[in-house]
């Protein structure tokens, strides 16, 4: 049996896996999960790629420490409203960020 090798790990947001399934789509139709997933990303993605680029660029330019790209797509995705929500959301990693420095992230989140 082969073995597979990770080269590189680029975390994804409902944007870019919705930009990928229009691509697929493009090819040849996707299968029925394909369009279970191509259904919840149009009801559940709540920006378009372009803000979603936005945002990312100004999450990042924060420069909180410890925060990830995963982390910040996980942001992105989710878009929480308050400082609760935004916690409990970085709780799933061993991750310890100011509050000052999620405040800063709730600034940047259209509301």
């Amino acid at each position: 049996m082969s073995e597979f090798q990770v080269i590189e790990e680029i975390p994804l947001s409902t944007v870019d896996v919705r930009k990928a399934l229009k691509a697929l789509q493009v090819e040849a139709p996707l299968s029925y999960r394909g369009e279970k997933t191509n259904t919840y990303l149009d009801s559940f993605a709540l920006y378009d790629e372009k803000e979603a680029q936005e945002l990312v660029i100004k999450i990042t330019a924060l420069n909180i420490p410890r925060l990830k790209d995963r982390h910040i797509v996980k942001v992105i995705d989710v878009m929480p409203k308050d400082l609760d929500s935004l916690r409990l959301l970085l709780a799933t990693d061993t991750l310890t960020i100011k509050d000052e420095d999620l405040k800063k992230i709730l600034d940047v989140i259209p509301q």
